[in-house]
């Protein structure tokens, strides 16, 4: 083939990098196929089935030919009903049904608010660390990140004072992650209303992401900035989704709540993009939110004690320092005093090196900060098996003893 027919990549599109979590867990289960006795600590998704009563709500719509049709783009209306319903329930916000718009995930959601909110010109800011997708959709939008540092000594929590340094007059929306992802940081009440107040005074939109809402440990709490910061009025958009709750990654349903009129446009987009979510996942999701959250009881019981123990082994692994996390599932330890040391071999320099070492010597997957704006930390998710957890970090540990 020569050269001029090569199909040309868009310069936006080719300038957009796989997601590195996403590429971490899928080199991990390469590696499991091949007979490699891997442990992943990669993935962002519960370790447990999906509840029994949803699964069987899926197999009924399954059969039902009302369900083998186009739905409407913005979701089902049951669903819609459900989300607004679900929403007073927990967070104790009331929103009507066509406030609503079902996504294909929680990801899809963000990328429908993104850009149906910001474009050329405006700035997005974002703490950091972050997850891996929105500096990403905030730069196809094209807008311009801006990001704002926490790290270990303020508890992975931006304060008023950093962002009063960073907003400007082309400041267009704030990003508020809480439960944070990967960081597991919780914002309190009065951190949630001094950030908030700060933004409404500066007229700047929140883009929320509830997500982890419901796996939060010990005292912490996750608040709704919309609820705890009224003089926001309607400059605020939820996104959030049945993935991490419930267990229910792979039927990928989120949504989108906020105002009339931004709904209505980023329904516009999704109808020209994606047109309706799949139906059966819908009255899945539909059957979660509906019930109870029992499942989701015994799931945080089990996550809580998972991040109570690899906090305890990774802070006995000389060199690492980490936080106990408030929230989501994962652990986000400070490796950065390990770059540098000679591991059989092996001078890793960055911790994106630093990973590649412990998965190759001592074949544990793990993500490197690199991928959340955070050089020298790494994150590993909590959400496997006890037995896993302990193996895996006991590898690190071994590797990491042996090079002292």
């Amino acid at each position: 083939m020569s050269t001029n027919s090569v199909v040309r990549i868009s310069s936006r599109i080719s300038q957009v990098p796989e997601s590195a979590t996403l590429a971490i867990d899928s080199k991990a289960k390469a590696l499991k196929a091949q007979g490699v006795d891997v442990i992943g600590y990669g993935a962002g998704e519960p370790d447990f089935p999906t509840p029994e009563f949803i699964v069987e709500a899926a197999v009924r719509a399954a059969r039902d030919p009302k369900y083998h049709r186009y739905s409407p783009t913005a979701g089902l209306p049951e669903l819609r009903q459900a989300i607004a319903d679900k929403t007073m329930r927990d967070a104790g916000l009331e929103v009507r049904p066509d406030q609503v718009i079902v996504t294909n995930g929680g990801k899809h959601a963000i990328f429908n608010a993104l850009m149906t909110l910001v474009g050329e010109g405006d700035e997005v800011i974002i703490p950091t660390p972050c997850w891996t997708t929105y500096p990403e959709v905030v730069k196809l939008a094209g807008a311009t990140p801006i990001y704002i540092k926490s790290d270990i000594s303020n508890g992975f929590k931006v304060t008023e004072e950093q962002l009063e340094a960073v907003i400007t007059e082309r400041t267009r929306l704030f990003l508020h992650v809480s439960p944070s992802n990967p960081t597991g940081a919780v914002y309190d009440f009065d951190q949630t209303v001094r950030v908030g107040r700060m933004l409404a005074e500066r007229n700047v939109v929140v883009l929320t992401d509830e997500i982890y809402e419901h796996l939060t440990y010990d005292d912490n709490k996750a608040f709704s900035m919309p609820v705890a910061v009224p003089e926001l009025e309607d400059r605020w958009v939820i996104v959030n989704g049945v993935a991490k709750t419930y267990s229910m990654t792979g039927w990928r349903v989120g949504w989108m709540i906020g105002s009339g009129p931004v709904i209505k446009a980023a329904s516009n987009l999704q109808s020209q993009v994606t047109s309706n979510v799949n139906n059966i996942a819908q009255v899945a999701a539909t059957a979660a939110l509906n019930g109870g959250l029992e499942d989701v009881a015994a799931m945080r019981s089990a996550f809580d004690r998972r991040r109570r123990k690899i906090v305890v082994m990774l802070n006995e692994i000389s060199g690492v320092n980490c936080l106990m996390p408030e929230g989501a599932f994962y652990a986000y330890p400070d490796m950065s005093s390990l770059v540098g040391r000679n591991f059989s071999g092996v001078t890793p320099r960055s911790t994106s090196e630093l990973a590649e070492v412990i998965l190759d010597q001592a074949k544990v997957a793990i993500v490197p900060g690199e991928a959340f704006l955070s050089p020298g930390f790494c994150r590993l998710s909590y959400a496997l098996s006890d037995d896993d957890l302990v193996e895996g970090i006991e590898r690190i540990g071994k590797l990491v003893t042996s090079t002292e």
